[in-house]
């Protein structure tokens, strides 16, 4: 299985994600601060800033895209129980 080089830039720790995993599985591994409540796209607690590598992440859903509008995200701001990693290298912090 691929892998990618996921970068928790609130801990400064980077780990080695399987393609297809999502980011929440990893960020509670390694401790960082991207919190969740629902693991499934409704809520809105896990919004992370997508710092670097955008590109190497899944494209939105429509649930996640109604969230993100709701919560008035930004731009580069993804739901971590959302994005699955594609490959690459990926930085991201919590929102």
């Amino acid at each position: 299985m691929a892998k990618a080089e996921l970068t928790f830039k609130d801990i400064g720790k980077t780990v080695s994600a399987p393609t297809g995993t999502r980011v929440i599985e990893h960020s509670e591994k390694a401790g960082s601060g991207i919190v969740y409540g629902c693991r499934e796209g409704d809520c809105g607690t896990c919004i992370m800033d997508v710092v670097e590598g955008w590109e190497n992440l899944s494209q939105t859903s429509i649930v996640e895209d109604r969230v993100l509008r709701e919560q008035h995200a930004g731009r580069h701001q993804r739901l971590a129980c959302q994005a699955q990693i594609l490959g690459g290298k990926i930085v991201v912090k919590p929102a």
